[in-house]
């Protein structure tokens, strides 16, 4: 027997829910990708792992709020727990694995191709994953082609956002492109369910429930972790702030400065001895007349 499937049973609010927990996360790894690239190579790693582990934690997240909305008419909707949280660790291994590969190599064509194909395969992975976790009197059936699309779907959205990361340096920038990735796993998402059949044993039915129950304790630990890191993003001024004005070519050469007067020794706004990276392309005083 087909069963109704309804993926809206709250209405509006887990899409909405969903679409902000998978920008948060996308804006918190961009911007920890956009940061490793200006540390020294001791302290990439971490800032890489972090954004990893906020992309995939923020697609997770972003996955199984949107499946309190799930519900099939007549059956209650449990998960396995091991399942669950293997998709979870699927999600941000191969989101790592394309993050690092992308923060070592850089923006080029090789790197950004191999890298977000991973990861693309990565999101898709943790999508079905999650789904082969979920346990219903029934059984799941897809199709193929819709299946495709949203792989395809996640693959182009991956790559878009290493792109994005490497190459978009500021703030408001990045933001946006965290939004377009938002947009782009939110489809990826509801691509996936519109592949989604439910074929219902014989017996089944009489009781209507959705998975909202069952999630909630699921989401608590990357939920505070994203939040964590967020408060990491925060208190970086790098990270909020973006490259400091002197790395501006413009204010390097004199810039708008009046003819006749020397240009200024620029000290520092922000900064550490342990962050190298921060203090790069200092200009110097001008030579005193005679000292060649």
């Amino acid at each position: 027997m087909q069963g109704t499937i309804d993926g809206f049973s709250y209405g509006a609010v887990t899409p909405v829910a969903a679409f902000l927990m998978a920008c948060l996360g996308a804006a918190l790894g961009l911007r920890c990708t956009t940061r490793s690239l200006r540390t020294e190579r001791s302290f990439k790693a971490g800032w890489l792992a972090l954004g990893a582990t906020s992309i995939g934690s923020g697609i997770w997240t972003m996955h199984f709020i949107a499946m309190m909305g799930f519900s099939v008419d007549g059956v209650v909707i449990g998960y396995d727990r091991p399942i669950t949280f293997a998709s979870l660790a699927v999600a941000i291994g191969m989101v790592g694995v394309g993050i690092f590969l992308v923060g070592y190599r850089g923006a080029t064509r090789m790197a950004l191709v191999t890298g977000g194909t991973i990861t693309g395969l990565g999101v898709a992975t943790m999508h079905y994953l999650g789904m082969a976790g979920m346990r219903l009197d029934g059984q799941l059936e897809y199709d193929t082609v819709t299946v495709a699309l949203s792989v395809v779907i996640a693959v182009v959205a991956a790559t878009t956002a290493l792109w994005a990361a490497v190459s978009i340096h500021g703030f408001l920038p990045s933001l946006g492109a965290s939004v377009v990735m938002g947009v782009a796993v939110s489809g990826m998402h509801y691509t996936g369910m519109a592949a989604l059949s439910v074929h219902l044993h014989p017996g089944s039915g009489g009781v209507s429930g959705t998975a909202a129950a069952p999630l909630v304790p699921l989401l608590i630990g990357p939920g505070c972790f994203l939040v964590i890191a967020a408060v990491v993003v925060m208190f970086d001024p790098l990270m909020v702030l973006g490259t400091p004005d002197w790395n501006d070519p413009g204010a390097a050469h004199g810039a708008g400065r009046p003819a006749g007067i020397p240009a200024q020794r620029q000290v520092p706004r922000f900064g550490t001895h342990a962050d190298p990276a921060s203090f790069h392309s200092r200009p110097r005083d001008p030579a005193p007349p005679g000292e060649w």
